[in-house]
């Protein structure tokens, strides 16, 4: 059994779903999760407020409330590749992350993930992700350390300040000569099903990339690309509407059966550069990561 060392959070929500506890609400929040493991948790004392009072089984449910638990898996796998740092000041940390392994816990995932990572080997307990890398995407990510500063750098993301750089490729037509072409892509994407999946649908537009080939071979071509939203899976969805979904994808076009992680064949999809003017130095940022998509 492998436990996280650092507690997930979440927020009672503001309207009661029909729960007169606190235990009651966490077996129906999490409905893969047998309802006797948070029963056992809650008795073990792995469930508490924020300030650090345990949930009882008794505990009623009050909107707003913050409790804290801690992920367990049965098996957790070694994800056998490693991330490193870039930057670091009294502020932020940037890092690489590798593809298939998690940014922060999710899934089978607790203690292999980035975030755990560098919490352990930097010994920075208030460290942060500021933002999401898909697991199977390789690449930037940026961490908050300084709790009194962190809004700052959300508000980067939140007001679209951060420029990132995005590298991808994917499979073409022999017939096809796009290298120096140029797509603006913008539309609507809103969950399908299974949720997981994101879809373009009819409405406004609330994604907006642009997207450039850099090279070409025979059967495959480079791309990069500028994401000036950030919606779920956006990049994805948008090769794919372009006809050129992202090579090794298992989620687009079509959804692939579940299977094992085949790091022989890693998404193609890089998260290059980040660029930004740090809100406490008042100086452009500007970080690249040494690795590259290769067309061979």
């Amino acid at each position: 059994m492998t436990i996280s060392t650092y507690p997930s959070t979440l927020s009672l929500p503001q309207t009661n779903p029909g729960v007169a506890t606190v235990l009651e609400y966490l077996i129906i929040k999490f409905p893969f999760i047998d309802a006797e493991v948070w029963r056992q948790r809650v008795s073990d004392g792995k469930v508490h407020y924020h300030d650090g009072t345990l949930v009882t089984a008794k505990s009623p449910f009050k909107a707003q409330q913050r409790i804290c638990y801690y992920r367990e898996v049965e098996s957790e796998p070694r994800i056998p590749f490693e991330e490193k740092i870039l930057f670091q000041d009294e502020h932020i940390v940037v890092a690489y992350k590798p593809h298939f392994l998690a940014v922060t816990p999710g899934g089978v995932f607790v203690n292999e993930c980035l975030q755990h990572r560098l919490r352990k080997s930097m010994g920075l307990e208030d460290l942060q992700a500021l933002h999401r890398l898909d697991r199977v995407t390789a690449g930037l990510v940026m961490f908050s350390i300084n709790p009194e500063t962190r809004h700052l750098y959300h508000h980067l993301f939140e007001t679209r300040q951060i420029h990132k750089t995005y590298q991808a490729v994917a499979s073409v037509n022999e017939n096809e000569n796009i290298v120096g072409q140029e797509w603006e892509v913008k539309n609507r994407i809103v969950q399908s099903d299974p949720r997981f999946r994101m879809q373009v649908t009819e409405g406004d537009a609330n994604s907006h990339s642009v997207i450039r080939c850099l090279e070409q071979s025979n059967e495959k071509a480079l791309f990069e690309l500028h994401p000036v939203t950030g919606k779920t899976h956006q990049l994805r969805v948008h090769m794919q509407s372009l006809g050129w979904p992202i090579l090794n994808d298992k989620y687009y076009p079509e959804l692939q059966p579940f299977s094992a992680d085949n790091y022989n064949a890693p998404l193609q999809l890089l998260a290059k550069s980040v660029e930004f003017i740090d809100p406490i130095a008042n100086q452009t940022r500007s970080f690249q990561c040494s690795h590259n998509l290769l067309l061979a």
